[in-house]
């Protein structure tokens, strides 16, 4: 079997997360994550999809990763997201880091917002 290192070009894959954390291209960061086409952005959870809102020109799919387990998005926020015609796929946090990892590495418009495992 012949093994390739992944290159990723100008957006950053999730290195790691554990208990409260994500490392994102070497660097720890504590608590929630946000990942667009154009860098990290600030993001103050489920109730926040302004930026994320405003960025839809630059993906084509978001991740929501909802913690250590898949649980439902508040009615609020799909609502949003909905309406904004945003394509998002709901899902646990460890999932949600690694899909958008492959669909990255992949070359795909990809976003990600997650809630800390």
């Amino acid at each position: 079997m012949e093994l390739n290192e992944i290159k990723y070009a100008g957006q950053p894959p999730i290195d790691a997360y554990g208990p409260g954390f994500f490392r994102v291209h070497g660097v720890v960061q504590d608590g929630l994550l946000a990942i667009l086409p154009s860098g990290m952005i600030a993001w103050d959870g489920l109730s926040d999809w302004q930026a994320v809102i405003a960025a839809r020109p630059e993906y084509d799919v978001i991740f929501v990763g909802m913690g250590a387990d898949i649980a439902p998005m508040p009615a609020a926020a799909k609502k949003l997201l909905d309406k904004a015609n945003i394509p998002y796929e709901i899902m646990a946090t460890p999932v949600s880091c690694r899909t958008y990892n492959v669909l990255l590495s992949e070359g795909r418009r990809v976003a990600i917002v997650a809630l800390p495992v």
